[in-house]
């Protein structure tokens, strides 16, 4: 009976050997991949070398609050995040800009009509002597240089003027 005691006893010891064993080996490999994730997270985010090392220091000193206290302070969108963002701000901007409206009732308008299909608010002339359009603002034609003789009045009223 005494043998069969001493056989249990060292088969437990050596079984719970193992369990500790194997917890250890676990939590070293948490350790290590939470340091890897860290690394690999904080250079996704941002490209300070120093916040990059303060990053992986928490994770490596401080396992599993210092990544935690990690998680708390990373910025909060990745590099590849803030570069769509400014790309989609800078196409909806250039798109703003490209898109011509209706001063009045802001319908959207092409780039040749003469009047706003929506409200009949006329937003540009035509020349009278090349027929281009015109902004009505504009005092002479950019395309013939109607209206640009005698002080920006235009030649047609000059020359029809009485002497």
């Amino acid at each position: 009976m005494g043998m069969m005691r001493l056989a249990l006893a060292s088969s437990t010891s050596s079984l719970i050997g193992y369990g500790i064993t194997f917890l250890v080996a676990y939590g070293v490999a948490l350790w290590i991949s939470s340091v890897i994730w860290a690394w690999r997270d904080i250079r996704s985010r941002t490209q300070d070398f120093i916040f990059q090392i303060f990053a992986v220091g928490l994770a490596v000193v401080f396992p599993g609050l210092g990544l935690l206290v990690y998680l708390v302070l990373r910025p909060r969108q990745t590099l590849a995040d803030l570069y769509e963002r400014q790309l989609e701000e800078e196409s909806l901007l250039a798109e703003m800009t490209e898109r011509q409206t209706c001063p009045t009732c802001h319908y959207r308008v092409e780039s040749d009509f003469q009047i706003c299909p929506s409200c009949s608010t006329k937003l540009r002339r035509s020349c009278p002597r090349c027929d281009h359009l015109l902004e009505l603002k504009w005092n002479a034609c950019p395309y013939c240089g109607y209206g640009a003789g005698e002080g920006g009045r235009s030649s047609a009223r000059s020359s029809s003027r009485p002497v």
